[in-house]
């Protein structure tokens, strides 16, 4: 019997070809309009059909099959041809067919000599400099609810379809780099099975060892020294010598410290054309970011999840379908951008499309909805489903579907049927996704990767829902189907002004929520991007206002006193950052120790003494930057964990 076929589930055949052939191909096995199956020796199963199309499918995987029909790539036949090799095991004169399916079993099982006998030499030596260089990977197990084990490289997402068999491994890389991803998935299994052989999630650094000092985040980490003390105000002197930092860092393949370079080297620009784009406090993040990650990797050590060593800047997929979880539009002065989330259930991932342009004088705020993206409108994209055969992903899980003649993208209504998307977008229960957000080493660290936190919560219960007028936010508490509970919170923008109306109206009959999911002091908090509502996918950010929310006004809740004491500890460790060290008034350090105060009778002495540090190093150059530095992560990170 061939174990690889009686294996194939139909999500998996859908994985491997596309989901209408495989209903095609059920339709022919439901109407009883069976080939005649037929298997030789060595295992080659052929099937003849009664208009005589015949189709063989030796061992290998169904790239191996070979069919008379004139479709090109995989066709209708083949799938047939499994579907009715499945109901021929499963006839009762047949037994019981053992599939293997229920060994456990890990892909970091395979030997090289395994993976090159299906990649090739080539692409085989192409993994082993990749590994050489580090990389890092997310590695999920087997659930119940995906029996597909699956790795999530920087460059694409890997899954083992068929237990022991490379034959039925699908990557959503375009063809050429998927060769080399099957290697480097294995390896991660490998090194997760070494780690922690029982974690259904273990994120692992693939390669990870010392080098030499690499010098481009040194200087890095010096120009972020040579800003904190003129800063961004007085910094026109030093944009020549940021584009030579980013530079540098390109050569060496650093991409996450290049990535967050690039972002100080926009605010800069942003603050010199006077553009509202530019934010003191999103400044000193970056700069804080840039010494976190010199930080982690000081003692020589290369540590790929906090560096992006050898990150692709760019990968070609294959044919994948894409579904619209939301949009989030920003302005900033005349300035819009609208970011599309698109959850490619294949590979249990969520990409973001952004759209940037300048909106004209008589522009609407509501006119992001009618923008066109490749062909398609905002709204259609944000809400429906897109099949391309275009799209260029990067390894911060930012994608292009790149426009023209030459594009193939396809963009299709949707019911908000979400229920199928994976568990890695799909959480189902609340108290599991706290603990999986608990897991994860501080953000300052982490891989620069967007939407990692969006995820998709079926709504069993919309429990209350309130209307705060002087925050002018709008809090909704839904419980998940587990019992688990979670608070939806939106706040109006000029940018989305129909934004709460629209959330309003959807929730109380939602029965999903998609947003930015993260942890608060009350429990998790979920920014909305989207809502089932029936079977309609309201999407906020892109709804034209109608009037007040209807819901029942309540008092402003209670004062989130740690809150708002570190907002306001950042904010006077921005204004550092933006006056710069050597500009600072003569009353900054009285504020430092005022402030210092505060956090320490409210619990967090920790952070109330990196403030009196700070300021007791003010007028020292080498002592503030270090002090700053020191301070600013530490609020940083207690803030994220408040």
């Amino acid at each position: 019997m061939r174990a690889d076929l009686l294996a194939l589930t139909a999500d998996a055949l859908a994985a491997l070809t596309n989901r209408g052939l495989v209903k095609r191909a059920a339709k022919t096995i439901d109407a009883g309009e069976l080939p005649a199956i037929d298997t030789d020796a060595d295992g080659t199963v052929r099937a003849e059909f009664p208009d005589g199309v015949r189709t063989t499918l030796p061992p290998g995987g169904l790239d191996t099959a070979s069919c008379t029909c004139d479709a090109v790539g995989h066709c209708r036949h083949t799938i047939t041809l499994v579907l009715a090799y499945q109901a021929t095991a499963a006839a009762p004169d047949a037994g019981t067919p053992d599939t293997g399916a229920s060994a456990p079993w890990s892909p970091g099982d395979f030997t090289d000599d395994q993976i090159e006998a299906v990649i090739g030499p080539r692409a085989l030596a192409a993994a082993r400099r990749a590994a050489r260089a580090g990389y890092v990977a997310q590695v999920h197990r087997p659930t119940p609810g995906d029996a597909a084990p699956r790795v999530d490289l920087p460059s694409c997402t890997v899954r083992f379809l068929v237990p022991g068999d490379l034959g039925y491994v699908r990557s959503d890389a375009a063809q050429g780099a998927a060769d080399e991803a099957v290697a480097l998935a294995v390896w991660a299994f490998r090194a997760a099975d070494a780690t922690d052989p029982t974690a259904q999630q273990v994120r692992v650094e693939v390669g990870a060892g010392t080098s030499g000092t690499r010098t481009a985040l040194a200087s890095a980490a010096e120009l972020v020294n040579d800003l904190l003390l003129e800063g961004a105000v007085h910094a026109a002197g030093l944009v020549p010598a940021v584009a030579a930092v980013a530079r540098a860092l390109d050569a060496e393949r650093l991409r996450w410290p290049l990535l967050a370079i690039d972002d100080i080297a926009d605010q800069l620009t942003a603050y010199a054309q006077r553009s509202a784009r530019y934010q003191a406090e999103q400044f000193a993040e970056l700069l804080a970011e840039v010494h976190a990650r010199h930080r982690a990797t000081s003692n020589g050590t290369t540590r790929p999840s906090v560096l992006g060593i050898d990150e692709p800047s760019e990968t070609r997929l294959r044919t994948i379908r894409l579904t619209g979880l939301g949009c989030r539009v920003r302005a900033a002065g005349p300035e819009r951008s609208a970011d599309v989330f698109l959850a490619d259930p294949s590979s249990a991932t969520v990409l973001v499309l952004r759209h940037q342009w300048t909106a004209a004088d008589d522009e609407s705020p509501a006119g992001a909805a009618g923008r066109r993206v490749a062909g398609a409108t905002i709204a259609a994209l944000a809400a429906g489903n897109v099949v391309t055969e275009s799209a260029v992903r990067t390894a911060s899980r930012r994608v292009r579907l790149p426009a023209g003649r030459l594009s193939r993208n396809s963009v299709m209504s949707a019911q908000g049927d979400w229920d199928n998307l994976p568990p890695g977008i799909l959480a189902k229960d609340l108290a599991a996704l706290t603990a999986e957000l608990d897991r994860l080493p501080p953000r300052l660290t982490r891989p620069r990767i967007d939407a990692e936190a969006v995820r998709v919560v079926p709504v069993a219960e919309v429990r209350s829902t309130r209307y705060l007028p002087g925050d002018q936010r709008l809090d909704a508490v839904i419980t998940d189907p587990a019992g688990g509970t979670a608070t939806v919170s939106a706040v109006y923008s000029a940018a989305s002004p129909g934004a709460l109306d629209a959330l309003a109206d959807a929730l109380p009959e939602a029965r999903y929520v998609s947003g930015v999911v993260r942890r608060g002091r009350g429990g998790l908090v979920i920014a909305p991007l989207a809502v089932v509502h029936g079977q309609r996918v309201v999407v906020p950010d892109l709804a034209p206002a109608t009037g007040t929310p209807n819901t029942d006004n309540g008092s402003t809740g209670y004062a989130d006193e740690i809150g708002l004491t570190l907002d306001s500890a950042l904010r006077l460790l921005a204004e550092l950052a933006h006056r710069g060290g050597r500009h600072l008034p003569p009353t900054y350090a009285d504020r430092l120790r005022d402030c210092a105060a505060r956090l320490t009778t409210i619990g967090l002495e920790r952070c109330g003494h990196a403030l009196a540090e700070l300021a007791q190093a003010y007028g020292t150059d080498d002592l503030l930057i270090n002090a700053w530095i020191d301070g600013q992560i530490r609020l940083m990170v207690a803030a994220d964990n408040r």
